[in-house]
């Protein structure tokens, strides 16, 4: 049986679209407070990078990563994203293979406001929770240890179906 043969599993709603337009909508509104503030080219993920930059000064990419606890690809986008506007700058590092990455001074002219913005969303955080019946972060806690006791890669290897070769 060919791919043609079969139906398309892309027209069944995808489980995590609702979660994925949650999140984004949630981060277009906290875009929308740093622009009603006159703070432009500035997207809510920027805002763990800057904050740690401020505190701990210049990082090579992968040590940004590592102290976010993010990919050194994500962060490789991210901080080309930020340089693009203006707020880091990333020189050579100590081989040629590093970046470092340090803030602008519009960067670290941010940062009490990021800062100031991050207490804010998490108090929201915690007054989402306390309006639901499970609250998110408990859920997502739940979901980390089910996933800890079966991993996603051996729970999608026993639904997974091969076709024939």
């Amino acid at each position: 049986m060919s791919s043609s043969d079969s139906p398309d599993p892309t027209t069944v709603p995808d489980p995590w679209q609702a979660l994925n337009e949650l999140l984004a909508a949630m981060d277009a509104e906290i875009e929308q407070v740093y622009l009603a503030r006159g703070i432009k080219g500035v997207r809510p993920r920027f805002a763990y990078p800057l904050v740690r930059l401020a505190h701990t000064g210049p990082l090579t990419i992968r040590e940004l990563a590592e102290s976010l606890g993010r990919s050194h690809s994500a962060i490789s986008q991210t901080v080309a994203a930020m340089r693009r506007e203006g707020l880091v700058t990333s020189e050579p590092g100590p081989d040629a293979r590093t970046r470092r990455v340090d803030l602008t001074e519009r960067g670290r002219s941010l940062v009490p406001f990021i800062e100031a913005e991050w207490r804010a969303t998490h108090a929201t955080v915690a007054e989402l929770d306390a309006e639901l019946p499970h609250p998110l972060t408990t859920v997502v806690e739940e979901l980390r240890r089910a996933l800890e006791r079966r991993s996603m890669r051996q729970r999608v290897l026993e639904h997974l179906v091969e076709p024939p070769r």
